[in-house]
């Protein structure tokens, strides 16, 4: 199962170009995840809906576009042709780890216009004629996203997708432009981990690092939404601390030398679609400076890493985590575990 996500500024052409390009790819279907953002404004509360100034920042949005995705391709199979912009990596961080979890591999397609073609495209763009004051709010939509557009193509998504300059070509060019590099396998498959969802409880370890300040090791994963501490799901026959040595050398290229002794065991409830389970947090010592020189910049696994005060971890971790840090940091000063259930200590 695959899928073929074109990405690009608003006004750049996606869903014409998706529209031609399932013509072309054989046993493929449009999904396009606007259908999702409409759906929304009916589900949910016009007080939640107001909080958010676009859709993509709810995370129900998110969810729902790899879901469906998922569905469809359950139900159809085949290609999935996906017009989106995507301009924020840690949501293309999100929903495609999401949809590589599901073992759905994708494909990431860049129109790339010229700025002054883009704006001429723009200006020309068709409107819902039963939209209110459709045109100026369509149009200037699309305008005030050429900076942010501007951003990310300067930074992640020129590295990230396949670019296609859409400049002098027509939609139809365009996607045979694209089917033609899918076929020949110039658009690789996004190098994204990929975490199965789990199915049940699952055990995870994880490990804290020191830095020579006594700050705190938090890495920002690309296969899952928020900081973390560098650590996963222990496999099945392995040892829970070997676990997280294991996960700690693939994240950050350091290998401990020594099994790191227990902090806390944390029993984590179930809160849907999550399951919980146990979380172990283990003490992995002092980094020196050199080591901390050495760690791995962010590549596959993480997009971002820092060293943080037990105060600033606290406006990056949600609650239950920080908590589960919180006394972490308190079983380390005293020389013994604590045992928590949903980051309360108990016993």
């Amino acid at each position: 199962m695959t899928v073929v996500w074109i990405n690009g500024a608003f006004g750049a052409g996606k869903t014409t170009t998706a529209r031609e390009l399932i013509d072309m790819i054989p046993n493929s279907t449009l999904f396009d995840p606007e259908v999702v953002g409409g759906a929304l404004t009916h589900l949910l509360p016009a007080k939640h809906l107001a909080e958010a100034s676009d859709y993509q920042d709810l995370p129900i949005w998110r969810r729902l576009v790899i879901d469906t995705a998922a569905a469809l391709l359950a139900e159809l199979g085949g290609t999935l042709v996906v017009p989106m912009t995507l301009l924020r990596q840690e949501y293309r961080d999100e929903i495609f780890g999401g949809l590589a979890a599901r073992r759905i591999a994708v494909r990431h397609v860049l129109l790339a216009p010229a700025e002054t073609i883009l704006r001429e495209r723009i200006a020309g763009r068709e409107v819902p004629p039963d939209l209110p004051d459709g045109e100026m709010r369509v149009r200037q939509w699309s305008y005030d996203h050429i900076e942010p557009y501007r951003n990310a193509l300067a930074g992640w998504l020129t590295a990230d997708a396949h670019p296609v300059d859409t400049s002098a070509l027509t939609p139809y060019e365009a996607a045979a432009r694209i089917a033609e590099a899918v076929g020949r396998g110039e658009v690789p498959v996004c190098d994204i981990v990929q975490t199965p969802e789990p199915t049940a409880e699952t055990l995870a370890a994880g490990v804290l690092l020191f830095d020579e300040r006594d700050r705190v090791l938090l890495v920002d994963p690309t296969y899952k939404a928020g900081w973390e501490f560098p650590g996963g799901v222990v496999e099945p026959g392995e040892a829970p601390a070997r676990a997280g040595m294991r996960e700690v050398a693939e994240e950050t290229g350091i290998h401990l030398d020594d099994v790191p002794p227990l902090l806390v065991v944390d029993w984590e409830a179930p809160a849907p679609p999550g399951f919980g389970g146990l979380r172990l947090l283990f003490d992995g010592g002092r980094l020196d400076s050199a080591e901390a020189e050495r760690m791995l910049l962010p590549g596959p696994e993480l997009r971002d890493w820092r060293f943080v005060s037990e105060q600033e971890a606290a406006d990056l971790l949600p609650p239950v985590r920080y908590e589960r840090l919180r006394w972490a940091l308190r079983a380390r000063e005293r020389g013994a575990a604590y045992y928590l259930e949903a980051g309360v200590p108990l016993g």
